[in-house]
């Protein structure tokens, strides 16, 4: 007892510790062996076995066009397009070029307004008009036939300014 009252139990406990310390140090991992590796038996041969063929993908719906166009009106003695035909030209114009082989007929005609002659010449000058347009946005010359009917075939009342600007109109349809 005399012995740790005298200060040097610390001492001894310390150097204790470092040896045990020391001594796990010391030690080394012990690993295992690995398992012995086999040799790679050989393989069946593998037969090739073709894919199946694709399953056929179904074509797109060809479509049709719609030759149904709507009247393209026109002011009172002119054969200047309205801004409101732009639309319905641009909307032919698209339709027409998706056939090529189909030939359409511009039929140009006026109110009665005027003499039977000033007439004629300006329902030819609205179909030319719309001919213009039409092949200006790409559709072929040869696919349009523009004819002034002057006032034949009214669609509305010539009496009333109603039925007249129905009739200053040129129509676009499908020529036999």
């Amino acid at each position: 007892m005399k012995f740790i009252r005298s200060g040097f139990a610390p001492i001894i406990i310390i150097l204790s510790l470092l040896i045990t310390l020391q001594a796990c140090k010391a030690k080394k991992l012990v690993q295992k062996p690995a398992p012995p590796v086999e040799a790679p038996q050989p393989a069946a041969p593998v037969q090739q076995v073709a894919p199946p063929p694709p399953a056929p993908v179904p074509a797109p719906p060809v479509q049709k066009p719609d030759y149904n166009f709507s009247n393209i009106q026109f002011e009172f003695d002119s054969d200047v397009l309205r801004t409101d035909a732009y639309p319905i030209l641009d909307k032919a114009a698209l339709q027409m070029k998706m056939d090529p082989s189909v030939k359409f007929v511009l039929k140009g005609y006026a109110s009665e307004e005027g003499t039977p002659e000033h007439n004629m010449t300006l329902s030819q000058d609205r179909a030319n008009s719309v001919k213009i347009y039409l092949v200006n946005s790409g559709v072929s010359t040869q696919n349009i036939t523009a004819t002034g009917y002057g006032t034949s075939n009214p669609v509305g009342d010539n009496s009333t300014d109603d039925g007249r600007r129905l009739n200053r109109r040129v129509e676009i349809a499908k020529s036999n």
